[in-house]
C-alpha cells in the first residue's frame, strides 16, 4: 500500500511514518500544495496512493482545502469509488466545524492529535486497511 503522510509538524510527521509503515510505503508531504503535487504524480506514475493522512492546519493551504481539491481530481478523472484513496484528516483541533467540514468534504475518519496509537489501530481496522504481511 502506498501512503501519503502530510503535515507541516516534523515530530508529528515521525510519529505518522513510524506508526504507519508496517501498513505500507510512507511519503511525506510538508502542506496542501506539495500533497497535491505528489497526489497527481503518484497518478500519473500509475501507483497511486491507497491512504493519504491529511492535518487540517497546514501553511500555503489547508488539509480541507486540499482534501476538496483531492476529491474532485478524482471525480475529474472518473476514478471509480471502490479506488478513491481513504483519507483520513488530522488536527489538534477540537473544532466540530473544521471535523464537520471535513467529512462533508469526503473524508473517511478522522484522528485528534496527539494521535492515539490504539484508537488509530481501531480506525484503520474499521476502515479494513491491514498491515502488510
Amino acid at each position: 500500500m502506498r501512503i501519503l503522510i502530510v503535515e507541516d509538524d516534523l515530530s508529528s510527521r515521525k510519529v505518522m511514518q513510524q506508526f504507519l509503515e508496517p501498513y505500507g510505503r510512507c511519503e511525506v508531504a510538508v502542506d496542501g500544495i506539495e500533497a497535491i503535487d505528489a497526489f497527481l504524480m503518484a497518478w500519473d506514475e500509475e501507483d497511486p496512493y491507497e491512504l493519504i493522512f491529511l492535518d487540517i492546519m497546514m501553511p500555503r493551504l489547508d488539509g480541507n482545502k486540499a482534501l476538496k481539491i483531492i476529491r474532485k481530481m478524482e471525480k475529474d478523472k472518473k476514478i471509480p469509488e471502490e479506488n478513491k484513496a481513504i483519507i483520513i484528516m488530522t488536527t489538534a483541533l477540537n473544532d466540530r466545524k473544521s471535523v464537520n467540514e471535513a467529512f462533508e468534504l469526503g473524508c473517511e475518519a478522522y484522528a485528534a492529535k496527539p494521535i492515539n496509537r490504539e484508537k488509530l489501530t481501531e480506525v484503520m481496522d474499521k476502515l479494513g486497511i491491514s498491515k502488510k504481511e
